[in-house]
């Protein structure tokens, strides 16, 4: 190939590449794009940062914590604070500290987390208990009268204020009802079956008991009125919000950063274990059958019976030997009640009724570890040595 040829093909590459810029420039057209990229880090550790936003737009001044000791240097008066977190571990000490709090002035708003049991009469929610409110399920009340006006927004909860026509909507989990037995509420928002909200006067403060919170997490708290339901319970106040009372222990924060430490850690601890329970030296050999005893056969005979119908069957056997022996000491024992029987049961060994209740209650389902086992035939045993 000669230099002419060789201009001639560069010639016809460069003219190529240049009608090719020219056509892609025409062609082209700039766009945007917005690319998702999820929550920020922010939004992932505080679900209620929206809401945190929302209010500082309406001029409040909004922080967060993790505990109750912010409380000692919160000035009740002026201050409203949202007990949103879990509260299942709160003891009673914390709860009189945020009651207090609140009778000094202050506004609580916290979620109802637990339903009232009718036959102990409480619930497991002591800070609900306090304030008597009760929590229990939509389901189990009754419907409403069909001749009611008909409700065009069954699920969404209502909040009527004086002076205004229509009611504010919130989106409150609908399966949850507040009661309030003593009448202690001053207001109230229901749905079309339920009550959802509940405020009452609480020395010089208030109380505000709701029967969820995720109404007001992202990206819930942008439907209906929930970011101004959340603005007028805390108005004209600086709000803390509380969101997390319960820490993670040490294993589990181990757990979630170095799980890989901690699995070889236990490998080594299965290798230690299976090195040092390796048997050195012969098998001892089975004693010969002549020179058995009666003592044990009896405990082979135990030992198979535990094997092969648990230690349920064992307990159940001793048990029904003790009230066989409590039959023949007191006459008309089968006649008396449990009690009545524990008590005649005290009277005849001499041993305390919780001692009797303990060995003669009815054996767990579970296995049972060898020392808890072991305690509880000597229970039996005794009991029966003195009938």
């Amino acid at each position: 190939m000669n230099r002419r040829t060789l201009w001639l093909v560069g010639a016809l590459i460069v003219v190529l590449l240049g009608t090719l810029s020219v056509y892609l420039f025409l062609k082209a057209r700039p766009y945007q794009e917005v690319v998702d990229h999820g929550p920020s880090p922010a939004a992932q550790a505080n679900p209620y940062l929206a809401a945190e936003m929302f209010l500082r737009e309406r001029g409040l001044n909004v922080s967060h914590a993790e505990s109750q000791a912010v409380l000692a240097d919160i000035d009740p008066r002026g201050h409203t604070l949202l007990l949103f977190g879990e509260r299942s571990k709160m003891p009673p000490r914390q709860i009189d500290q945020v009651l207090n709090w609140t009778r000094a002035g202050g506004r609580l708003v916290f979620v109802a987390e637990s339903l009232w049991d009718e036959r102990s009469k409480q619930s497991n929610d002591l800070l609900l208990d306090r304030v008597q409110l009760h929590q229990s399920l939509s389901k189990d009340l009754k419907d409403p009268p069909e001749d009611q006006e008909q409700d065009r927004y069954p699920q969404l909860t209502k909040l009527y204020l004086e002076d205004e026509d229509a009611p504010a909507y919130a989106g409150f989990d609908t399966d949850f009802h507040l009661e309030d037995p003593n009448n202690l509420a001053q207001a109230w928002a229901n749905s079309a079956k339920a009550t959802h909200m509940m405020q009452l006067t609480y020395g010089l403060g208030t109380v505000t008991v709701v029967t969820d919170a995720d109404l007001w997490k992202t990206p819930s708290i942008g439907e209906y009125d929930n970011a101004w339901l959340l603005w007028y319970l805390s108005a004209e106040t600086d709000v803390t919000l509380i969101y997390n009372t319960e820490h993670e222990g040490l294993l589990a924060l181990l757990w979630r950063y170095f799980p890989q430490a901690i699995v070889a850690l236990l490998a080594l601890i299965g290798l230690w274990l299976w090195h040092v329970a390796v048997r050195h030296g012969p098998v001892q050999a089975p004693a010969p059958t002549g020179r058995r005893q009666l003592q044990e056969h009896l405990r082979a005979s135990a030992d198979f019976i535990l094997r092969h119908n648990g230690q349920h069957t064992l307990l159940q056997a001793l048990q029904q030997d003790v009230l066989r022996r409590a039959r023949r000491r007191h006459p008309g024992f089968d006649q008396l009640n449990v009690a009545e029987q524990w008590l005649a049961l005290s009277r005849l060994t001499r041993q305390p009724t919780r001692a009797i209740s303990q060995a003669l209650s009815p054996p767990p389902k579970q296995r049972m570890s060898a020392a808890d086992f072991s305690r509880q035939v000597a229970r039996l045993q005794t009991l029966r040595n003195t009938l």
